[in-house]
């Protein structure tokens, strides 16, 4: 009978161990997600974009995203690169370009630290080289321009694109 006690309470404290362990339910990761983002101070008009089909022997394509300053603070851009050596991009604010920015470890990633301020925005060019794998780099691509601010969670811009020779 010990016996059966012992291991009905090492169930019931393995149970409760569980039980504090577990990841939150869907309804607090989507208060979570909601309080993410009007947290958020630095906003795209726009987070993807689908360039369709891509030659390579048509060369580079290019895409502009907007970002702005929804708070009443200047928000710094800390600094800004991309997901892979094929994809390049230019921070245009206030008149002044950074960049080209790249893929960190293929090329420098310096520090922006530039201020934009309240209710203002950047413009963020990116290319893509279809050519730049090669041969071998036809079909689907996803790739990813990050900046990093003051503001608290990095902004992501993506596109797509569907490379053919």
């Amino acid at each position: 009978m010990k016996n059966v006690i012992g291991i009905f309470a090492a169930i019931l404290v393995l149970a409760g161990l569980v039980y504090i362990a577990r990841p939150s339910g869907a309804g607090d990761t989507q208060k979570r997600e909601e309080s993410d983002t009007s947290s958020s101070v630095l906003l795209a008009e726009e987070t993807s974009y689908d360039f369709e089909e891509v030659s390579m022997a048509k060369g580079n394509v290019s895409h502009s995203f907007k970002v702005k300053n929804v708070s009443t603070s200047p928000v710094t851009i800390e600094k800004m690169y991309t997901s892979c050596m094929c994809t390049t991009a230019k921070l245009t604010m206030g008149g002044k370009v950074w960049g080209p920015y790249g893929m960190p470890g293929h090329m420098a990633i310096p520090k922006i630290g530039e201020a934009l301020g309240a209710g203002e925005e950047a413009v963020i060019e990116t290319v893509f080289d279809p050519a730049a794998h090669g041969p071998a780099g036809v079909g689907r691509i996803e790739r990813q321009v990050t900046i990093e601010n003051s503001a608290g969670e990095p902004v992501e811009l993506k596109f797509v694109a569907v490379v053919v020779p």
